[in-house]
């Protein structure tokens, strides 16, 4: 099998099809970008519940010194804290508790405005400024009440905070935009497979006579199969392309310039999430292309 004949008939097939290669590779584009940001927003709701807690979760902030509550006195002992976590343990309306330093706390309000802002001779803020808290994941999302009324009022308890109000609509947009995304590019998606077939089918009757004169020569059925799959493989890794920098102008200009600005108080998806949604577009991308042609290849190259 000669290379440069494979080239040549890459070159052809890609030039004979032209218009059907170009609607193949912006139904790509449009497909796989619009998985790409259900990737992404999926990583952005699992990054919101892990620094905010989830719809089904309330915070119960421990004392700490200089605390605004008159009812604290200083510090949370481990007593008082072991006291208060045995508490909500009994209570029916809990299903899961989990406890969360002054340290912890602070590392997340670090991640989210900026080491740089927490170092050197007069930082904004310190660790011990931050209090304890206890996270509380409710059974049922709409009793609360009962948790409330348990806490309120025992040693060592400053506040409580139920954010379920608040974050409810963004994890609500959140999902409804991600499930539209993903929606939307399932059309697509079989949209492309459609294209896919036919670009190969009017390939393969475009070349069925030097397909014929290949088989008669003794040919094998890689050297006719292979410049069909590279074609395909050509289609898609632009598509990919065309996708991974739409994905990147949206991190930039509506993350890193827009949101992550406007909206200092959630912690936004960065460079990592992107890398990870640009390798999912770039296998599902081949994929789209590559395996529809070799298994339809056989039928239209029968000669």
């Amino acid at each position: 099998m000669h290379l440069r004949y494979v080239f040549s008939e890459l070159g052809q097939g890609l030039r004979r099809n032209l218009t059907m290669h170009i609607a193949v590779v912006l139904t790509l584009f449009v497909s796989l970008t619009l998985v790409g940001l259900g990737v992404l927003l999926n990583q952005q709701a699992d990054r919101a519940a892990a620094y905010w807690g989830s719809q089904l979760e309330v915070t119960v902030f421990l004392c700490r010194d200089g605390d605004d509550n008159p009812a604290c006195t200083g510090e949370v002992t481990d007593a008082e804290r072991d006291a208060v976590a045995a508490t909500l343990e009994d209570n029916p309306e809990v299903s899961g508790l989990r406890y969360e330093s002054s340290e912890e706390a602070f590392d997340k309000v670090k991640q989210l405005y900026g080491a740089e802002r927490f170092e050197g001779p007069n930082p904004a803020a310190t660790a011990d400024a931050l209090p304890q808290s206890l996270w509380v994941e409710l059974a049922d999302p709409q009793e609360f009440e009962g948790v409330r009324s348990a806490v309120v009022g025992l040693e060592g308890v400053s506040s409580i905070r139920d954010q379920r109000a608040v974050l409810e609509p963004i994890f609500t947009s959140i999902n409804a935009l991600q499930w539209g995304a993903i929606g939307i590019a399932s059309f697509l998606v079989l949209a492309a497979l459609m294209l896919v077939g036919n670009t190969i089918r009017l390939a393969a009757l475009a070349r069925r006579r030097e397909i014929g004169i290949m088989r008669l020569v003794g040919a094998s059925g890689l050297s006719i199969l292979l410049p069909f799959v590279l074609e395909a493989l050509v289609t898609a890794l632009i598509g990919v392309g065309l996708a991974a920098g739409a994905l990147a102008a949206f991190m930039w200009f509506g993350i890193a310039e827009q949101l992550s600005d406007s909206l200092r108080f959630m912690p936004w998806i960065g460079l990592s999430e992107y890398g990870v949604a640009v390798a999912c577009i770039a296998v599902l991308g081949p994929l789209l292309t590559v395996v529809p042609t070799l298994v339809l290849t056989r039928k239209y190259t029968r000669v």
